[in-house]
């Protein structure tokens, strides 16, 4: 079955095509180093095609939530070369989500004294903090020498990232985050070169993508989108306008030889998510997204449709460490626990049976 031979994602070689699919799971400390723990839950699942880690802040300010991980500080670095050397020494591939939360934070989270987008628009509704539920704060429109400095802060991760042993990174311009703020309408306000026309919108993100990719290595560096996922009030309604703002960001990604595209969307076999692909001319990684758990015979048909090269696979990792095994022997599956998803320790996180602990 070909959903579980090998493939090639530029750089990256892949022994299946099976990935996880990043998650937000909140167990590093305090200070964004991922422990012992971290390193044990993904090490439980490198044999998977590949592992896309939960999205990592480049710089505090970027991050999101407590118990996020980072790669700014060299503790962080080493934190995660622990992990990146566990699964490695598993047999497994291991790739960066590099993620810049943009406005989807607040001060007491992030200990700024500010919160960044591409405009002075906030989230409506509340933010969970330390200190309890809180407004999402207005954000600080990034100037142009701040969005500078912005790109650089990335390019900074994306380094750090290999210097942690990762075999590639993958830049998070999806889920309502800094770079999907950029894209939306909604969310960008701007009336200078980065704002307005979809070109303008998509100006940002692909500047991202060519210096991130010029300074590890294009053959490294994948990227997440999520056309109309509409979350975090990122609101994509438009389907002209949807189109038009991707097929210029995918338009000016298509020649940098990136490792991948990986796109999050409900209709992946539909006119919009396969006219992007073609029109990416590279590997391509689906994921369905938040609505329903994946099933076995959806990531076979989409890889043996030709509609993908890889599918992304997220609570049934959770669940099922070994879930490349399980599909392969068309095995039984742990149901997942969403009430477990972000809790501290190892229940919910590392203590999942594979087959060969649940047969002794």
């Amino acid at each position: 079955m070909v959903l579980f031979s090998p493939v090639e994602l530029g750089d990256l070689k892949l022994s299946n095509r099976i990935t996880m699919a990043a998650m937000t799971r909140m167990r590093s400390d305090d200070a964004g180093v991922p422990t012992d723990l971290v390193a044990e839950h993904y090490t439980q699942r490198a044999g998977l095609g590949m592992l896309v880690t939960e999205g990592t802040f480049p710089i505090q300010e970027s991050k999101a939530y407590s118990g996020q991980p980072g790669i700014e500080t060299d503790a962080q670095v080493e934190g995660w070369k622990k992990v990146t050397d566990s699964v490695h020494a598993a047999g497994g591939t291991i790739v960066i989500q590099l993620m810049h939360g943009g406005r989807v934070t607040h001060t007491d989270i992030n200990g700024s004294e500010r919160i960044v987008a591409p405009s002075a628009v906030a989230i409506e509704g509340q933010v969970n903090t330390p200190n309890g539920k809180q407004a999402f704060p207005v954000p600080h429109a990034l100037t142009l020498d701040e969005l500078a400095e912005t790109k650089a802060v990335l390019v900074a991760g994306a380094r750090n990232a290999i210097r942690a042993g990762f075999d590639g990174v993958e830049i998070h311009s999806a889920n309502g985050y800094l770079l999907h703020e950029f894209l939306s309408p909604a969310s960008n306000v701007r009336d200078d070169q980065y704002g307005g026309s979809p070109a303008n919108r998509a100006r940002f993100v692909i500047e991202v993508a060519q210096a991130i990719s010029e300074a590890i290595g294009a053959g490294r560096t994948g990227i997440r989108i999520s056309p109309a996922h509409n979350i975090q009030d990122v609101w994509e309604n438009d389907a002209d306008d949807v189109r038009a703002t991707y097929e210029a960001l995918v338009g000016g990604i298509s020649g940098l030889g990136l490792s991948y595209l990986s796109v999050v969307h409900k209709d992946l076999e539909g006119e919009l998510v396969q006219d992007l692909r073609e029109l990416f001319a590279g590997k391509v990684i689906a994921n369905s997204g938040f609505g329903s758990l994946t099933t076995r015979d959806e990531a076979h048909a989409l890889v043996a449709d030709g509609h993908a090269d890889a599918v992304a696979v997220g609570r049934l990792v959770i669940a099922n460490p070994d879930l490349a095994d399980r599909w392969q022997q068309q095995a039984d599956e742990n149901a997942p626990d969403p009430s477990l998803f972000y809790t501290p320790g190892a229940r919910g996180y590392t203590d999942y049976p594979t087959l060969e602990s649940a047969a002794v």
